[in-house]
């Protein structure tokens, strides 16, 4: 029997990927698995991420330990695709002659050839799902058009390139077709969908035809940029009560030297104006917002700002990390990376014991209240949901014990009896 394993590093953007390579994969024959902790097929495929330091030596430590169970006999073949293969392939070469090849992070088809393989032209909309059977993401757009200083995305991806509307439809269907009931819209940029073919934003449009598929519970979008936000999704949002009051949108910082130096073309004036139109027009809605801190330049009172602001805004969700310089990005070319390493852990620290003292109050405030709720899995005495305000893997979870089973997958309506600093505990609300 032919097997083999795939190993998927890095973002939701890359599952879509490998499960796209698997789905390929499995009409060539291939026994197709996705499990990193029991690696025993003849072949091996690591799906990179090369996004920042740690994803990179993450990447690597991932590539030799494979390259061990080489030389062990466990593994036959190995072969390495992605954004830390596209960025650095030349270089992996030289210092892993292990691997058997590298590929970039769109080069499936030569992958497919080198297994003596037919690229399946048919498939192109079709998945081998790897999440949950009632979710998965959808991807609607490669590459990024933002030129924001620290970032190596672009470097990798290249420029932003929308998906034709009728393709995302049909992959939708068919992932409805298999069962799922809640999509994640991911891109690197939601926002910017249809401004590099059509002249403007498309993902208010997009949205909305998503929402009349038939079967589709919840759409929750992610990663949107604030700078010409497109203002016509949150009627959207409003008016459809199958897309989540729910929006990712990573703002970085509020001082305006420092997103001046971040070239993120937008005023901490014009970010708080932003959020409280969001607010206002879709009551409710929870922000989820990314922050850096230690970026090249940042003062005292640049992170005194950043904190103030944190206080201010009160997000449902956020999180931080600090800076880190990535090697071709503007920011590593031209700015000295100044602030040290124990300033950078000590700002950091300080702005989530901040978020955690946001969650917890909010969390708190959710206590007696009833919320529509997805279970995702059991562990222990719990089953694990979710709200529509939670996405998997990286927001809260709603922790239920039931008299009676419940179904994975399944919704049901949960009344929230305790809450901790990020998770929240609930019965069932017998004959919702």
């Amino acid at each position: 029997m032919k097997r083999i394993d795939v190993i998927t590093l890095g973002c939701s953007k890359n599952l879509v990927d490998s499960e796209k390579l698997m789905m390929q994969l499995q009409a060539e024959g291939y026994t197709v698995r996705h499990d990193p902790q029991q690696i025993d097929a003849d072949i091996v495929v690591i799906n990179t991420c090369g996004f920042i330091g740690d994803a990179q030596e993450e990447s690597v430590e991932m590539i030799l330990d494979c390259c061990e169970l080489k030389k062990q006999g466990v593994i036959k073949a190995l072969y390495v695709m992605g954004c830390l293969s596209q960025k650095f392939g030349k270089e992996l070469e030289v210092e892993i002659p292990e691997v058997d090849r590298f590929y970039g992070k769109f080069d499936w088809k030569n992958l497919i050839a080198d297994l003596n393989g037919a690229w399946h032209t048919d498939l192109e909309n079709k998945r081998f799902i790897t999440t949950p059977a009632h979710y998965a993401y959808l991807k609607i757009a490669e590459g990024c058009d933002r030129r924001c200083s620290y970032c190596a995305i672009p470097l990798m991806t290249g420029g932003y390139r929308s998906r034709n509307q009728e393709d995302i439809i049909s992959e939708a269907k068919y992932l409805i077709s298999k069962g799922v009931k809640e999509i994640q819209l991911i891109a690197q940029d939601l926002t910017y969908y249809g401004c590099d073919t059509a002249g403007g934003s498309k993902i208010a449009d997009l949205t909305r035809r998503l929402s009349d598929l038939d079967g589709l519970e919840w759409i929750r979008l992610h990663y949107g940029y604030p700078n010409d936000f497109p203002m016509e999704l949150l009627q959207v949002m409003r008016e459809r009560s199958n897309v989540c009051n729910y929006m990712d949108l990573a703002l970085q910082h509020i001082s305006n030297p420092v997103l001046e130096r971040m070239h993120r073309n937008i005023t901490a004036e014009q970010t708080r104006n932003l959020l409280l139109q969001i607010r206002n027009e879709v009551p409710g809605i929870h922000l989820r917002t990314t922050m850096m801190v230690g970026f090249p330049g940042e003062t005292e009172d640049d992170f005194k700002r950043l904190v103030d602001f944190v206080k201010e805004m009160r997000f449902e969700r956020m999180g931080a990390f600090a800076y880190c310089e990535v090697e071709g990005t503007y920011s590593a070319r031209h700015y000295k990376d100044d602030v040290d390493e124990d300033t950078k852990q000590m700002r950091l620290s300080k702005l989530m014991r901040i978020q955690q003292n946001i969650s917890a109050d909010i969390n708190v405030s959710k206590i007696g209240k009833v919320y529509k709720t997805v279970i995702d899995r059991v562990e222990g005495d719990y089953y694990i949901g979710r709200t529509e305000f939670d996405s998997p893997d990286v927001d809260p979870e709603m922790l239920i014990k039931a008299d009676n089973e419940l179904v994975i997958g399944d919704f049901y309506n949960v009344r929230v009896t305790e809450a901790d600093d990020f998770d929240l505990y609930g019965l069932v609300v017998e004959d919702n």
